[in-house]
């Protein structure tokens, strides 16, 4: 048995020179020279304190009467039941432009259409030409309807004949807008305006335009088979 542990001990010590030696003979060029180890102080760092958030706890419901806090943004949709519609607004508490203005009727500004345009003023009217009389450089109206006065039967009875001088006012229009005497005949008078205000006339003209003239129009009464 000595033998035998002996014999394996010299093999086996054979066995690890070999090794060596073929190991020394397959090395190329010497083995590197290890590099200098970088040895770290870790003295001088300072301890960070590290300090984990705390969980958030559920906020309560919020309730009516309770102040919303300023930093809570103006476009959050409301934590609280509305108990009403109230109109909306805009900046700075401003009604917007889709309702009513402030002392506006049906929300349209005087002078703005649908569109917000402001619409421009309409110019006034031109005032109304008087009746001017005739004159020359004017073309004189034309009678174009005549009515002939019926002879009163009291005037004829009394044996009234006569003319009557009258002043009409001619529209532009050429109708008569109104008579007025100018030489009376009691008799004939009424009979003398109501056939003029009947009469119809072409447009009096100045410059190519109608215009309202003034005229003096007569009226003779005369009775036949005298």
């Amino acid at each position: 048995m000595r033998r035998q542990f002996t014999l394996f001990s010299v093999v086996a010590h054979a066995i690890v020179i070999t090794a060596a030696l073929v190991s020394q003979e397959l090395a190329v060029g010497a083995l590197p020279t290890p590099h200098q180890p970088v040895l770290y102080d870790f003295a001088d760092i300072t301890p960070i304190d590290i300090q984990l958030p705390r969980p958030a706890r559920p906020s309560a419901p919020a309730r009516a009467g309770d102040t919303v806090s300023a930093s809570v943004s103006p476009d959050a949709a409301p934590t609280v039941v509305p108990t009403g519609v109230a109109p909306e607004t805009g900046p700075a508490g401003m009604p917007t432009a889709d309702g009513p203005g402030v002392g506006v009727e049906n929300g349209a500004q005087p002078g703005v259409d649908g569109l917000g345009i402001a619409a421009p003023a309409l110019p006034p009217p031109p005032p109304p030409v008087k009746p001017m009389r005739l004159h020359q450089g004017m073309k004189a109206p034309y009678k174009i309807v005549d009515v002939a006065p019926p002879y009163p039967p009291l005037a004829q009875r009394a044996h009234v004949e006569g003319v009557v001088i009258l002043e009409a006012v001619i529209d532009a229009q050429g109708r008569v807008a109104s008579v007025r005497v100018l030489r009376s005949i009691a008799l004939l008078d009424e009979a003398a305006v109501d056939a003029v205000k009947q009469w119809r006339f072409t447009p009096a003209l100045l410059n190519g335009e109608a215009v309202p003239v003034v005229m003096t129009v007569t009226v003779n009464f005369t009775m036949q088979g005298r």
